[in-house]
């Protein structure tokens, strides 16, 4: 069944700040296989103008899903997520995400659409830190699979 095209433009309760932390940047970042200096290394993240670490652009991605979660748990919305599948990620950043960061997220429904009886669903993440400047916009598409005849 299609999603409720009302739901579009929804936006949902900012999310606790998540505190960004050199631990975790470095984890991710050895995860990733990325060995920039500036994942691991204060002083290489110095020498490049920041204040401290900084993450790798993809890191937000954690932080941004979960929060993404409110929409897909959202009971009026209906979706089912036993059929989602991650349809694609964007990123557009004003900053990078700093070790310290304290992050917010707020999720809005950009855009549902139905293809072959597919449900594609189009998520916003506005990213702010705790002064409420924006560090970077996600976006997320989600696609419900259609069921499968029996």
């Amino acid at each position: 069944m299609a999603l409720d095209q009302s739901f579009v433009g929804r936006t949902y309760p900012p999310t606790d700040p998540y505190e960004v932390g050199r631990e975790k940047i470095r984890e991710f970042a050895e995860a990733i296989g990325d060995t920039n200096p500036a994942y691991t290394d204060a002083e290489a993240a110095k020498a490049l103008g920041h204040s401290d670490v900084i993450a790798p652009p993809t890191f937000v991605f954690a932080i941004t899903f979960k929060a993404a979660g409110q929409v897909v748990e959202d009971p009026q919305l209906g979706l089912d997520y036993s059929r989602v599948v991650h349809g694609d990620q964007k990123f557009a950043y004003t900053r990078p995400v700093r070790s310290g960061d304290r992050l917010s997220v707020t999720s809005t429904i950009e855009a549902i659409k139905s293809m072959a009886g597919n449900d594609i669903i189009d998520i916003r993440g506005e990213v702010h830190d705790e002064a409420g400047e924006h560090v970077v916009t996600a976006f997320t598409k989600l696609v419900a699979r259609a069921a499968q005849e029996a």
